[in-house]
């Protein structure tokens, strides 16, 4: 009698998946699956989902199209994944800002938790204190007493609201007690260009746009916001390392599903990640870009979601409060 109840709940568990939904997902795909990257083409978020698609590709014998969706920092891209059909062919390369961020800055036309499955997080990535070298200090400790005895005469790389480096800026503005002058970008390769001609002064940025800067000098590093040195910049230390604890902020990069994706193509996609950051091909060339694979599981990347949604909305709350 008990197995018999076993074999007839697993029955009604098939049927609640809808006629053909099981089939369907066993077969998926069977076309071109959509991956939308919030962002233009050329920066990191696309550079990361394009190696990904390509081992996507590979695995699945189908092509994973890049499809760029720039707009309101990434909003854009995001409604239109809720709104897509659950049904595997439609991706999103998602990052904190649309995740994490904007939802704590004001009404977005999706949920957050609710219009989306978590997949898999790629991988983080740190951001990087740099200076202009007229900025005559080498250390964390050296920069917080120059720019402190500077009040509001040093520039710094400011990217909108909802930009990560600015939210990070001003998070250790507030903590440091530096007085500062922001200068407006909307992105692309301008700020990094105008520090390194001396326009600006000081930025966070991320350690794929310093790389290239490190051995030239054009720039200094002053610490990452990392809790280890990135094997890229070993000789750039930690906030902790440099004395400033609990400074510890990174992005990711991670794919996301309509709510509702059946759970077998969510597995089948994040098993194939997690193998993926096993190749050392593969890691290299995340690594390049100053990457650091993780390929968590759809559970485990929730988990960050959920942490990351409490940090950044306590974040844009204290910014707030200290730019008022």
């Amino acid at each position: 009698m008990a197995t018999r109840r076993a074999c007839l709940g697993s029955l009604a568990a098939v049927l609640a998946l809808g006629p053909g939904r099981s089939a369907r997902a066993q077969a998926w795909p069977t076309r071109p699956v959509r991956i939308v990257v919030p962002f233009s083409a050329g920066g990191n978020a696309d550079i990361i989902a394009r190696i990904v698609a390509q081992r996507l590709a590979e695995a699945f014998g189908q092509q994973f199209v890049i499809e760029n969706r720039a707009g309101a920092s990434g909003a854009v891209a995001a409604e239109a994944v809720a709104r897509a059909p659950a049904d595997g062919y439609t991706l999103l390369a998602a990052n904190v800002p649309q995740i994490a961020v904007l939802p704590a800055i004001g009404k977005t036309p999706y949920d957050p938790v609710r219009d989306f499955a978590p997949i898999s997080n790629i991988g983080i990535n740190p951001f990087v204190l740099v200076a202009h070298p007229s900025i005559p200090v080498e250390t964390l400790a050296q920069y917080v007493d120059y720019v402190r005895g500077r009040p509001n005469t040093i520039t710094y790389v400011g990217s909108g609201t909802a930009s990560l480096t600015y939210l990070t800026m001003a998070l250790f503005r507030k903590r440091a007690g530096l007085d500062m002058i922001p200068v407006s970008y909307r992105g692309g390769a301008a700020p990094v260009a105008d520090l390194v001609a001396g326009h600006v002064k000081t930025m966070f940025a991320n350690v794929s746009v310093v790389m290239p800067h490190a051995a030239s000098g054009a720039l200094k590093l002053i610490a990452v916001t990392s809790e280890r040195r990135v094997p890229q910049l070993p000789q750039v230390p930690t906030f902790a390392d440099a004395g400033f604890p609990n400074f510890t902020i990174v992005t990711w990069n991670g794919l996301m599903a309509p709510a509702g994706t059946p759970r077998d193509i969510i597995d089948r996609i994040a098993a194939e990640i997690g193998r993926a950051v096993k190749d050392q091909k593969f890691v290299e060339r995340l690594a390049g870009d100053g990457f650091e694979p993780l390929g968590s599981t759809p559970e485990e990347f929730s988990a960050t979601i959920a942490a990351d949604m409490a940090f950044w909305a306590e974040a844009v709350r204290s910014v707030g409060e200290a730019e008022r």
